[in-house]
């Protein structure tokens, strides 16, 4: 992002919008922190500036991935779907993307605030990799990674609001993954969180549950509800 500092009057309006504190004010001036900014555009879509002095850049590679994993408005362009990882993982009584036996992961790292950086996503990915996890081909990052989970682009340093790393597995591999994820916390330098997708019995019993409580996870079971809003007899919204 861009900051003109002919525009600016230094107001720090600006400042509290940034997710990843990326905005500074120096001797009277708002300037952007170019290491820190993930190239979300929050600042510029917020249109807190008075004076209209932020600016988008045009970003070239390997800068522009930072935009791509940062941006929740826009959608990525080799998966053609919005946001960081896949819809489907919300939505599969529709798809049948995790099948029965097994289970489906969502490791996400980053947030906002403290965002991450693509060397702390590979290193999960390199030893999810050797547990022989399949990973989802519409997943974004899986795109960025080879067979060993390793990046196959020099794009290590770059920082991204968060990045999701999507993979599913039989069910009786999942203590082990689990037990992985938890070896990992003391190696990653970012925070990240861990969702589990699965399938309920005919009976309404859930089977992997025992096996996250037994690797000793608190379990916080939610949905996806997706409200639509339309509009009332008489045109009302």
């Amino acid at each position: 992002m861009i900051i003109d500092g002919e525009k600016c009057v230094g107001c720090g309006a600006c400042v509290p919008y940034c997710p990843v504190n990326a905005i500074l004010l120096e001797n009277g001036k708002a300037r952007i922190d170019e290491a820190r900014c993930v190239e979300c555009f929050t600042c510029y879509r917020s249109w807190i500036c008075p004076e209209g002095a932020i600016k988008i850049p045009v970003l070239e590679w390997p800068r522009e991935i930072r935009n791509a994993f940062s941006d929740v408005a826009g959608t990525h362009k080799v998966t053609g779907i919005p946001g960081r990882g896949t819809e489907e993982m919300k939505t599969n009584d529709i798809t049948d993307r995790y099948g029965w036996g097994e289970v489906g992961f969502c490791v996400e790292l980053g947030r906002p605030g403290v965002g991450t950086s693509f060397r702390e996503a590979e290193k999960v990915s390199k030893v999810l990799a050797g547990k022989g996890v399949e990973f989802e081909k519409q997943n974004p990052y899986t795109h960025l990674i080879d067979e060993s989970g390793k990046l196959r682009f020099n794009i290590g340093e770059e920082r991204v609001l968060s990045c999701l790393i999507e993979f599913k597995t039989k069910l009786e591999n999942v203590p082990e993954i689990l037990r992985t994820l938890r070896s990992l916390e003391s190696e990653v330098e970012t925070v990240f969180t861990v969702g589990v997708i699965s399938r309920f019995n005919p009976d309404g019993s859930i089977p992997i549950l025992s096996l996250i409580e037994g690797e000793g996870f608190k379990v916080r079971p939610n949905a996806k509800i997706n409200l639509g809003l339309g509009k009332r007899p008489g045109g009302d919204s």
